[in-house]
């Protein structure tokens, strides 16, 4: 047996960071930790900063995309750019955010919230859909030193 195919059949860790609310911010990692675990590897998303409101009840349903540059300063320009985004999305057969989002839960990717952004934005774990876990940046940095793969999206 190979060295690689060994590789192979090891269960590897692989975390991931979203620090943007926005549909491009959030979109990277649930795709890559939605694959990891399909690999059949354990997989985190660490949110902080602004990726925080991904987390929340009915956040994932408000993400936009908003345009590099002037054109997103541009009013209506990043409800435009969400439309178009999603429709590009429909038509390449990959799934909508809110249903990536659902499948990274009920597949097992574990979602964590940092701490230290929460007491700076005044959140409770309450202030999260239903199995996010909170670690603080310590905790996160432990563990990403411990993944075979660690990304910030």
């Amino acid at each position: 047996m190979s060295s690689e195919t060994k590789r192979e059949n090891v269960r590897q860790r692989h975390a991931f960071i979203t620090s943007r609310g926005t549909l491009d911010g959030a979109m990277p990692a649930l795709v890559m930790a939605l694959n990891s675990v399909r690999l059949g590897n354990d997989a985190t998303i660490f949110y902080t900063f602004m990726g925080m409101d991904v987390i929340k009840p009915g956040g994932i349903e408000k993400l936009k995309y908003y345009p590099g540059g002037t054109m997103g300063a541009i009013p209506g320009m990043p409800q435009m750019a969400t439309s178009m985004m999603k429709k590009w999305m429909e038509e390449a057969n990959i799934p909508a955010v809110e249903d990536m989002f659902e499948m990274a839960r009920i597949e097992g990717v574990k979602l964590v919230a940092c701490h230290m952004t929460m007491e700076m934005m005044k959140l409770k774990q309450e202030d999260f859909v239903e199995g996010v876990e909170v670690w603080t940046a310590e905790g996160f940095i432990k563990h990403a030193g411990e993944c075979d793969l660690c990304l910030f999206t």
